[in-house]
């Protein structure tokens, strides 16, 4: 069988895991008013086919931010405008002004699922194969399998294809970015990311390394060449930026109103229940009611650029693609960890980088995928999810360990933390299910399984860390 048949069957088989979740839940579903994200989608293609540009991010009688008003950079609301036409097309009630809220008919619901498919297809999978094709140093077979883990981790299927958002294009974007780099295309690469960011700011997390990676190799040129090479740069940045922003700078208050809506500040440190450091610190010491909500920001700003320092400076003075490759992943943790505003889904911006190093590491990046997974809990049960993601989470963990054997690491230590963590998840998740919490704790389970989660993406930051600076 030649490679081609075998990623083929690949590809089939990441298209089966994902629409197998498509069949389940969804965040919302018979959930009103408001019908979680898979509404919040479908209300920003009615508000795209029907609005001016310039009215996406302001409120008014015909958009109502406080009903899930846009909150996402340009690229994500010209998305919304090519999907809304197609729904249009197919059927006007589908995006209707005011009177589709709430639509929930089967055949609307199979043209949204298709919406995530396709985005991910022309995207994402498009990047993960070229990802591992482009490394020279590895063999067919191991290309192949890296390829199948970058497409069966489950924690960016269930999200995407379950919960319903269009992670996969803003990730797809970086990795696109991160394979042009490493095929020596800076340019082309800063271009992509600017794609990605300007899909998603939570690509933020990844703005560091990007940076210092660029920079480093510009100062590793010197001279001349260095010099135009920056120019350059900053040059193709300020042309994607504009390109996308254009229809948003046609005066100071429209480019305010999409900047206001992409960082609401108010609303609260972290997002319900997360695997962070903040989240875990309050249930000692509560910083919502102890400092203002400004002191709070400045808080984890600090926090988080003291911790961005090392491996930043790390990659500027030496700007590798390995060391590139692991800066993503520290970077996107301290993000997680340390800032304000996480999402639990914002984990997926440091497992999707890490899931490169499935060949040289295949320990540390499975065990990095199932904490990612199981962390993700609380928010998958909520939808529904909680079958397909035990599923897809033994699904890839199979695979992993047939395909690369993590337990033959020679650290007994390692493996046997590995297992134990393991076990761990797999208690907490049945505890969670069976056991009733007690009243007056009624987040119990959920802070045990966030807090569980948080102790181990602490001490993988710790481990990609030292990876970067002895690598």
């Amino acid at each position: 069988m030649t490679f081609y048949t075998k990623l083929c069957l690949v590809l089939l088989g990441a298209a089966a895991v994902r629409w197998t979740i498509a069949k389940h839940g969804y965040s919302g579903y018979n959930k009103p008013p408001m019908y979680g994200d898979f509404e919040a989608q479908r209300h920003w293609m009615e508000i795209a086919v029907n609005l001016p540009a310039s009215e996406w991010y302001k409120n008014s009688t015909q958009n109502d931010l406080l009903y899930w008003g846009l909150d996402y950079p340009p690229l994500t609301a010209y998305h919304s405008y090519i999907c809304g036409l197609i729904a249009k097309w197919f059927n006007p009630d589908w995006v209707a002004l005011n009177t589709s809220r709430g639509l929930q008919t089967a055949e609307h619901k199979l043209f949204m699922r298709y919406t995530v498919l396709v985005s991910d297809m022309l995207v994402y999978i498009p990047a993960a194969i070229l990802c591992f094709l482009a490394q020279g140093r590895y063999s067919d077979s191991d290309k192949l399998k890296g390829i199948a883990v970058l497409l069966l981790q489950p924690g960016l299927a269930l999200i995407d294809h379950g919960h319903f958002q269009y992670n996969s294009v803003s990730l797809g974007f970086t990795l696109l970015a991160a394979w042009a780099m490493g095929m020596d295309w800076d340019l082309p690469g800063a271009v992509l990311f600017c794609l990605a960011l300007n899909y998603k700011q939570m690509e933020l997390y990844h703005a560091m390394p990007f940076f210092c990676y660029l920079l480093g190799s510009c100062y590793e040129l010197g001279g001349g060449k260095g010099s135009m090479k920056l120019m350059m740069l900053a040059m193709i940045v300020l042309i994607s930026f504009g390109t996308c922003w254009l229809p948003f700078l046609q005066n100071v208050e429209t480019a305010k109103s999409v900047l206001v809506r992409l960082f609401p500040f108010s609303r609260g440190l972290y997002e319900d229940k997360v695997a962070n450091f903040w989240c875990s610190l309050s249930v000692v010491l509560k910083l919502k009611q102890m400092l203002s909500v400004d002191n709070i920001v400045l808080l984890c700003l600090c926090t988080t650029l003291a911790m961005l320092l090392p491996s930043s400076l790390q990659l500027l003075r030496k700007p590798t693609i390995h060391g590139f490759k692991l800066a993503l992943i520290n970077a996107a943790l301290v993000f997680f960890l340390f800032s304000f505003q996480v999402h639990e889904k914002s984990i997926l911006i440091a497992v999707i980088p890490a899931c490169l190093l499935v060949i040289e590491d295949p320990l540390a990046v499975s065990w990095f995928i199932t904490i990612s997974t199981f962390s993700m809990l609380p928010l998958l049960v909520k939808d529904g999810l909680l079958i397909p993601s035990a599923a897809a989470s033994v699904i890839c963990l199979v695979f992993v360990h047939t395909s690369f054997h993590p337990l033959q690491e020679k650290n007994v230590f390692l493996r046997l933390c590995y297992v134990g963590s393991l076990l761990g998840t797999a208690v907490l998740s049945v505890i969670s299910q069976v056991l009733k919490p007690p009243e007056k704790l009624p987040d119990l389970y959920s802070l045990m399984i966030t807090t569980y989660s948080f102790i181990h993406f602490a001490a993988f930051t710790v481990y990609f860390h030292y990876l970067q600076f002895v690598s």
